[in-house]
């Protein structure tokens, strides 16, 4: 079986092209080719001698993964499917907007979390992807836009690993390919403008920290653990506590000095001036004076086996005014994508339920959630 180049960060190609008998630059100009250029076959790589374009046809290909179908939004939203075998398929959204090109990356086939929010985690998981499948999404949309926008320079600036899955919990196969994104060989993102989105995974976050600081962005969704162990179940193994004190460490590394809360607005059950006064109380208690976040306010995108309903955009505002007046940093996303089911929590792609899923959300459902006063909401 040959070696798929995508798979490789530039050491690892590096040591790959010395197994070969190559000498390590040729892993540059190998690396440039394949990501700066889009090159698929070797014959099109002209600096490279042609004794060792021979023993990459004998030794390795370049591919990304079938394409089952793509998704034009009206607001110029792109969503594409892919196809990762055994009936498995995941997404990837490209998200236009006049100062940057963002790409939402897919780590997982389904997500084993399971946020009720979350169409995705409600299909339960499949598998982790592998690097060369995690690096190929941005390898088939970088060169797909430069083409179909007829342009020459870098389409996608940014790179948001806030598809299908938790990164984190497949992070063996995201910290190649995270370093194949940052590499000036390869993408040349900075650092601030590639961004992992963690349900919480607290020893993860410490490994990113020392590894490859990124932009860190934590699906936060509630103010108190009664509340977001119901929502977000990961919290029952690392609790708020634990997890912003983690945050607190990680901004010691981060390339922003802040950390990204996203929180998702549900009708009567995260949204009243309680719980935005608990989550201000919250960051005050971590760090000298507090700590440095954002917040970004997620309108829901109601699916009907969550049995949860979108918060009224009044809610949202004064949500939102609250945490400012309080000298939170808070912004309210705009949704985009959504006549192509592309937006937030939506993806779920054809994976296969292997976890039992819809049954353990079933019970979940009958849990009744307590609001922070402890009354039931």
């Amino acid at each position: 079986m040959t070696a798929n180049l995508l798979e490789f960060d530039l050491e690892g190609l590096a040591v790959f092209c010395e197994g070969l008998g190559e000498k390590r630059f040729r892993a540059t100009q190998l690396f440039r080719w394949i990501h700066q250029k889009g090159a698929s076959e070797f014959d099109q790589m002209s600096d490279l001698a042609k004794s060792l374009r021979e023993k990459l046809k004998v030794h390795a290909h370049v591919q990304a993964l079938p394409v089952v179908s793509e998704h034009f939004s009206a607001d110029g939203t792109i969503k594409w499917l892919f196809d990762v075998g055994d009936g498995n398929a995941v997404e990837t959204v490209f998200i236009p907007e006049d100062d940057r090109g963002t790409l939402c990356i897919s780590s997982q086939a389904g997500c084993a979390v399971g946020c009720r929010f979350c169409s995705t985690g409600h299909q339960g998981f499949s598998r982790n992807l592998t690097t060369a499948e995690i690096l190929g999404q941005l390898w088939f949309a970088e060169h797909f836009l430069r083409q179909h926008l007829n342009v020459d320079e870098r389409v996608i600036s940014n790179v948001v690993m806030m598809g299908m899955g938790e990164p984190l919990q497949n992070y063996a196969a995201l910290l190649p390919a995270l370093k194949a994104m940052l590499d000036d060989h390869g993408y040349g993102l900075s650092r601030r403008r590639v961004t992992v989105s963690t349900s919480g995974v607290v020893p993860m976050m410490d490994r990113l920290a020392a590894d490859c600081p990124v932009a860190l962005a934590v699906s936060l969704h509630a103010p108190t653990d009664a509340l977001r162990d119901n929502l977000v179940p990961l919290n029952r193994k690392y609790p708020l506590d634990e997890l912003l004190r983690t945050c607190t460490a990680y901004l010691a590394r981060a390339p922003r000095d802040f950390i990204t809360f996203e929180y998702c607005m549900l009708d009567g059950v995260n949204d009243q001036p309680e719980h935005a006064q608990a989550l201000i109380d919250l960051v005050r208690q971590h760090g000298r004076n507090g700590l440095r976040c954002k917040f970004n306010l997620i309108p829901f995108n109601p699916f009907p086996a969550s049995g949860l309903l979108r918060s009224a955009q009044s809610r949202v505002q004064a949500f939102a005014k609250q945490l400012q007046d309080a000298g939170l940093v808070t912004t309210v996303r705009k949704t985009r994508g959504d006549d192509i089911d592309a937006a937030c929590g939506q993806l779920a792609g054809d994976v296969k339920d292997r976890t039992q899923v819809q049954t353990r959300i079933a019970q979940q459902r009958t849990i009744i959630l307590q609001s922070v006063s402890g009354t039931s909401v």
